[in-house]
């Protein structure tokens, strides 16, 4: 398991995982943290919002609920992609490890890194994709 960087990766990642968590899902269909997730949706991608405030209200989008923590999510997910600021990332470490199965790949969104949390992420078997757009990725790439 790596930190991916190559085109090549990334375009395996995209066309061999289809069920994304999204932690930091925003309502907000103006952020990033909502338009990129409903591209990926309207690609064909099963999208699940990761936000304790929306799950609490009850809300969904895309055909799911909104889930307070990556535990709460009762199907297998391929990649967790994060909207969080790099400096948050690595609170979301423990809910990650604690998935079960583990996903395959954890996404941090353009602009946001953590080489220590990536590091420990390959460490269990998690392939680490970081500073890229999921949705620009998607339209030059596919």
């Amino acid at each position: 398991m790596t930190k991916l960087q190559q085109s090549s990766d990334v375009l395996r990642v995209l066309k061999e995982n289809k069920v994304i968590a999204v932690v930091g899902f925003h309502p907000d269909p103006m952020k990033p943290a909502h338009y990129v997730p409903e591209y990926m949706h309207r690609q064909g991608y099963t999208i699940i919002p990761v936000n304790p405030a929306l799950a609490a209200r009850g809300q969904s989008f895309f055909g799911h609920k909104a889930v307070s923590t990556l535990a709460d999510i009762g199907v297998p997910v391929d990649v967790v992609e994060v909207f969080r600021r790099s400096d948050k990332v690595h609170e979301h470490l423990a809910d990650i490890l604690n998935m079960n199965p583990l996903p395959r790949v954890v996404w941090l969104q353009l602009g946001i890194r953590d080489d220590a949390v990536a590091r420990t992420l390959n460490e269990r078997g998690i392939d680490v994709i970081q500073d890229r757009c999921m949705l620009a990725d998607h339209r030059a790439l596919l």
